[in-house]
């Protein structure tokens, strides 16, 4: 049996410095206040001199590094929601030092008054960098295309349709005589970047052979590897869902809520969660319900739900395939079963 936990360990994590606030469970009082480098030594030599302890933190940039560094040394973490913690972000006497010793005082208290979050694992975090990095390079040529098309049609010209990987070799040809000193270097850049937007599929593909789950996931029309490979690194685990349904939820693309009494108005969606993951979800959702889309129960329900009419009714529907697609996709994982498109019509 495990000795009850003393001493509570509130941690404001900085970039450079970190404040800390050691509070004794048993008299309530305030026993330690220090700062500690944002370091991994500096952090390890902290936690290593210390009996079994809760630490509390914010999620953050610096959280799961160093909450994976105080689980090695045998203490219990609680990384909380920084968006759920309103008495922090919204106190009028806001500092580091209190900051830390709210935290140490929300875990000490009975009743769980934090909103725990759970890190992925340090191999998951490092593949997930891969599509992230990959959605930066992809970021930067649209902005050079995007560029390149607007000066050019300032004189009178347009750039011929093209898909974005070619952009570079047939806007070349097209482009007026004037602009040529200034845009040929920008096409240059994005030939060099298309080139590196290569070599990071070709690293999604072989993280994908290592998670064989993507290669159910992608049997969905509109779903390829690196949505499979996303949706397999940011869930983690299928079984943490005890609902299916809850996955929208957990993504942010899930309407908000403010009801009361009589009113209860429509919101957005919460766009809470994994940002990389909420937009590859809505861009396979355009995908699925484009000119180019395979005909399936999804696609079916979606078109229905833009023709019922409204200003916004295409990108409701957009929204509410993401998130009946982020369902399915789960679904699909955790029952370990295969996709039938037109499933609703065969029954």
């Amino acid at each position: 049996m495990k000795k009850a936990i003393r001493f509570v360990i509130g941690m404001d994590l900085g970039d450079r410095w970190t404040s800390v606030s050691v509070l004794d469970r048993r008299t309530g009082e305030e026993t330690e206040s220090t700062r500690v480098r944002t370091t991994r030594e500096a952090m390890d030599a902290f936690f290593a001199g210390r009996g079994r302890c809760r630490v509390v933190m914010e999620s953050g940039t610096h959280s799961p590094w160093t909450s994976r560094a105080a689980s090695r040394r045998g203490h219990d973490v609680i990384v909380a929601d920084a968006r759920r913690v309103r008495a922090i972000w919204d106190s009028p006497k806001k500092n580091d030092r209190r900051d830390a010793l709210l935290l140490a005082q929300m875990g000490a208290a009975p009743g769980g008054l934090l909103k725990p979050v759970r890190h992925r694992g340090e191999r998951a975090q490092s593949e997930l960098a891969v599509l992230r990095a990959r959605e930066c390079v992809v970021d930067a040529r649209t902005a050079l295309i995007n560029a390149a098309r607007g000066a050019v049609k300032a004189f009178g010209h347009r750039l011929p349709a093209c898909s974005s990987a070619s952009f570079h070799r047939k806007a070349k040809e097209a482009l007026p005589e004037a602009l040529r000193p200034a845009l040929e270097p920008l096409l240059d850049a994005a030939a060099a970047l298309t080139a590196t937007i290569e070599s990071y599929d070709a690293q999604v593909e072989r993280l994908c052979a290592l998670h064989p789950e993507t290669a159910r996931l992608r049997q969905v029309g509109g779903v390829g590897p690196v949505t499979s490979l996303a949706f397999a690194l940011v869930i983690d685990d299928p079984a943490r869902f005890a609902r299916i349904r809850d996955v929208g939820a957990y993504l942010g693309v899930a309407p908000r809520q403010d009801q009361s009494g009589d009113s209860d108005k429509q919101l957005g969606i919460t766009k809470c969660g994994d940002r990389l993951m909420r937009r590859l979800l809505v861009q396979c959702a355009h995908r699925i319900l484009g000119p180019f889309g395979a005909d399936c129960d999804l696609r079916r329900w979606g078109l229905e739900l833009a023709r019922r009419g409204g200003a916004n009714a295409k990108k409701r529907a957009v929204v509410a395939v993401a998130r009946k697609l982020a369902v399915l996709l789960l679904a699909l994982w955790k029952n370990d079963s295969d996709y039938e498109p037109l499933r609703k019509q065969a029954a």
